[in-house]
């Protein structure tokens, strides 16, 4: 026995030696510029991973955290329009109810049931896994109105469709989250929806088909997120954490092999405080020069017309994002987890019509729509205003964060056309119904089309431009 322990412990120090030597022997492998290149690539590559891990972290897993939702595989439904209070996300909406579960799906699948939607009102599970693409959909277009169970299995499991269950959907992934969407009507309307909410349902595989449970599996050592480390060199821990809990796709073993040049591969040890002072440097410029290029990217995500960004193929499935990392890293900057383009399509605008920011200390604007011009979708659309620069809801005196075809009391002109008033002071009582306060400051537009009809998106459907109100 004591030989074995003696084995054992000599083996331990080897595998250390070798790793150590692996690691911080990069100066004499790879040089400062190749390193700095390498890790420019890695970071684009990670971003929209290390955006995603910050949720689930803050949502999942740190209890004190003011954003903390449930622990994992616990269905949270979230009566709640969001309004300025809410400041975790960028852009987010105040259109529909949330629901999330995050899935651990290690030791065994999940199953989400949906009831029957009787009142043909939008509702979606969008399905995300660590690298943030959207893998499926549970919901009015992907899977009906209809009641369903479906299994979320993880990498590794290689069961059969039970009886009872319409579908199941495997991730390359041992985590995911499921973000629901349920549209709300209108205050009025807020019960009706809690309703539908309390037909969701999460519950792991074991319990839908009453069987024993299986072994629960190893407890993990989640590293505590920190805005700071994840631009620093650091941000490898992060990543090599998250690699170890993926899949690796073939497609990119040589980018992987690439990476691991400097230290970077599933579950690998790394201490930054340990590499060369000049590796180091290296690495950190490269983020720098990756912080830049994303934003850059973010700023082009789409082709602008009439002022309003086009944004199209910035999330979606691995096939749909598959080595658009540049992409796929701008996508999260702009607005984590936005949906797949059938399912929402996203126009987004920050000029007016005659290209200048829009600034609602300086101007008054309206968003006129021609009776053609209604966006033409099968669920609703939506208009939201934002600060800038930090991309949130403000306040404002009729408490109306977003505009939409569900408004109540929106009013439409004679002839069948639409004015919506985008301005900080009310104009007038009788177009109050029609009115988007606006920030008194820089400001952001994004609009919302849920169910795009298909005619819409090849070509783009084009968003009116918006204009000064003299």
């Amino acid at each position: 026995m004591k030989k074995l322990k003696a084995t054992i412990s000599l083996i331990a120090v080897v595998l250390a030696m070798t790793l150590s030597s692996a690691l911080y022997a990069q100066k004499a492998e790879v040089s400062p510029k190749e390193a700095k290149a390498i890790a420019e690539e890695a970071y684009i590559y990670a971003f929209p991973m290390l955006d995603g891990y910050k949720m689930l972290f803050v949502q999942a897993v740190w209890e004190k955290s003011p954003a903390y939702e449930a622990p994992f595989n616990q269905l949270k439904n979230k009566a709640i329009l969001l309004g300025p209070e809410y400041t975790t996300i960028v852009r987010p909406n105040n259109d529909t109810f949330y629901s999330i579960v995050w899935l651990d799906l290690r030791s065994e699948p999940m199953v989400i049931s949906v009831p029957a939607i009787t009142d043909k009102r939008y509702y979606s599970f969008q399905l995300i896994d660590l690298y943030t693409h959207n893998f499926d959909y549970i919901g009015t277009r992907k899977t009906g109105f209809g009641a369903g169970s479906y299994v979320l299995a993880g990498p590794e499991w290689k069961g059969k469709k039970p009886e009872g269950v319409e579908k199941v959907i495997q991730t390359e992934c041992n985590f995911a989250v499921a973000l629901g969407r349920t549209q709300v009507y209108s205050p009025d309307d807020v019960e009706n929806a809690k309703k539908v909410m309390e037909g969701y349902k999460a519950q792991p595989l074991s319990k839908f088909l009453g069987k024993e449970a299986p072994a629960a599996s190893a407890t993990l050592d989640f590293p505590v997120f920190s805005p700071e480390k994840v631009k620093s060199a650091e941000f490898i821990t992060y990543l090599n954490f998250l690699l170890g809990q993926v899949n690796p796709h073939s497609s990119e073993a040589k980018l992987l092999q690439k990476f691991s040049k400097i230290g970077i591969g599933p579950n690998t040890p790394f201490d930054p405080e340990k590499l060369d002072p000049e590796m180091r440097k290296a690495i950190e410029e490269g983020i720098k020069s990756a912080l830049v290029k994303i934003e850059d990217k973010m700023k082009k995500l789409g082709e602008q017309k009439n002022g309003w960004m086009q944004i199209a193929g910035a999330f979606g499935t691995r096939e749909d994002m598959q080595g658009k990392y540049l992409t796929r890293a701008a996508a999260a900057m702009f607005g984590l987890w936005g949906n797949t383009l059938e399912e929402a399509y996203y126009p987004e605008a920050n000029i007016d019509e005659d290209g200048e920011a829009l600034d609602g200390s300086k101007h008054n604007y309206i968003l006129h729509f021609d009776k053609n011009e209604i966006p033409p979708v099968k669920a609703f659309w939506s208009l939201s205003m934002y600060k800038l620069p930090e991309q949130l809801f403000i306040k404002n005196p009729i408490n109306r964060y977003v505009i939409s075809s569900a408004t109540k009391g929106l009013k439409y002109n004679k002839d069948g056309s639409l004015d919506v008033y985008i301005q900080k002071d009310s104009p007038g009582k009788s177009k109050e119904s029609n009115w988007l306060p606006a920030h008194d400051g820089l400001f952001s537009l994004q609009a919302r089309l849920y169910l795009p009809n298909p005619d819409m998106l090849d070509p783009l459907y084009v968003m009116p431009v918006v204009q000064k109100v003299e």
